[in-house]
């Protein structure tokens, strides 16, 4: 018998000698009158054991069968499902072998069996978050996370990621390099797909500024009175497309993105180790099929306003051109240009007043084509044969070396006086 069981036990034999009424009895012990009555009823015909409970010590009647969590955890032990935790584990096992119980079933199976260490909770230190925006669209983040996802079956992949401040919903693909090609592919999906958000939120890699050049005996100067640096490819690509780009002074600023990628490389690694994803097809198709709709179905939150700040695409906007390496040549005398060690002949039918020693823009397109623009039209270029390289000139015969002449011997003793003069 508890100490709760006898503190109610003392409030009953109370009301049973009539020393407080029965109401006074129910407000003591959090029950109703009729339950009183009904405890003193018992009280009488089964002495002090009326006050504790008749299932004490027995089986719950919704206890799961020893078979089913036998199997369960039969499941949770094979290799490919190491380090998932009750949350993940408790959704496999509805979908994979249709047992479906609590994650806190599952957790505590999992604690019995090894299988879950229960983490000590600990005072972290005070964060202020900063509030979400308001609108999908008004804010995305923007990174990319270097991390073994296939775990060493394939070649190495990184997972660039977009996310919504407003709504965490995601936009994401794995590739082989974070390059600036890359990040504009998926730069470009995300535009199709959405439009035009009216901010990006990254961090201050050199895909997205460029950073200063200072010399080792000079002392970097404050923000507001350096010289604006020229734009990277991608910070050239969002000016044109009218998105404003804000760089993150440190990794816990755009928090939102690190944790996602956090949720990631736990869910979405297990996820390619039961899937058998070894390749980067392999593992996109898992990512687009399974991974994104299951986060943009269960994590995302409703805006505080529901209007959507995307914006469409006007006529203007070119995404090839937009999304592609620009450099500036400048058109010669026989209207050619030079680029990329290769020269280029202008289509006498695009030859126009001012063109020639005129700069010209030159698109290396994400399809690896190019594409030529003077002021607002686009020329027809065409590669031209490779000029044939000077023949090297024949080199001069080496010439014997030649034997050192010998001193003539005409003038020795000239000087010298002859004999008997002067003596």
């Amino acid at each position: 018998m508890t100490q709760q069981d006898r503190d109610r036990l003392v409030a009953l034999k109370k009301a049973k000698k009539k020393l407080i009424t029965q109401r006074q009895a129910a407000e003591e012990l959090g029950q109703t009158e009729r339950h009183i009555r009904r405890l003193l009823v018992k009280l009488g015909k089964q002495g002090d054991g009326a006050v504790v409970d008749a299932r004490r010590g027995r089986p719950s009647n919704r206890k799961l069968d020893d078979k089913v969590k036998t199997k369960a955890l039969r499941m949770l032990k094979q290799e490919m499902y190491r380090g998932f935790g009750p949350t993940l584990a408790s959704e496999y096992l509805a979908q994979q072998r249709q047992i479906t119980v609590s994650r806190e079933t599952v957790r505590a199976w999992m604690i019995q069996a090894g299988l879950w260490r229960p983490k000590q909770q600990r005072v972290k230190q005070i964060h202020v978050w900063r509030e979400r925006r308001d609108r999908w669209g008004e804010l995305v983040q923007w990174d990319t996370s270097e991390h073994e996802w296939l775990e060493g079956r394939g070649e190495k992949l990184y997972l660039i990621s977009m996310i919504d401040d407003a709504t965490s919903r995601i936009h994401s693909r794995f590739v082989l390099h974070d390059s600036t090609a890359e990040n504009m592919r998926l730069l470009w999906s995300y535009v199709e797909l959405h439009g035009r958000p009216l901010s990006f939120y990254t961090d201050k890699a050199g895909l997205f500024q460029t950073a200063p050049k200072i010399a080792r005996d000079q002392k970097e100067l404050p923000r507001d009175e350096r010289e604006p640096l020229p734009l990277t490819q991608i910070g050239r690509a969002l000016a044109e497309l009218g998105i404003v780009w804000i760089g993150a002074h440190s990794p816990q600023a755009k928090g939102r993105v690190e944790r996602s990628f956090q949720t990631a490389q736990d869910r979405l690694v297990k996820g390619l180790r039961v899937a058998g994803a070894k390749t980067l097809d392999q593992a996109n198709t898992y990512l687009e099929t399974e991974f994104i709709p299951w986060w943009n179905r269960t994590l995302i939150l409703a805006p505080a306003r529901a209007d959507d700040a995307h914006r469409p695409l006007d006529k203007n906007h070119c995404l090839a051109a937009s999304l592609s390496y620009v450099e500036t040549r400048q058109v010669n005398n026989a209207y050619t240009l030079q680029f990329d060690s290769k020269i280029y002949q202008i289509a006498r039918s695009d030859i126009r007043a001012g063109l020639r020693k005129a700069s010209v823009r030159v698109e290396v397109r994400l399809d690896d084509s190019i594409a030529v623009r003077f002021r607002n039209q686009y020329l027809s270029v065409t590669e031209c044969a490779e000029r044939p390289k000077p023949s090297p000139l024949p080199k001069k015969p080496v010439a014997a070396a030649k034997t050192p002449r010998r001193k003539s011997q005409w003038m020795q003793n000239f000087h010298l006086t002859r004999p008997g003069k002067n003596s």
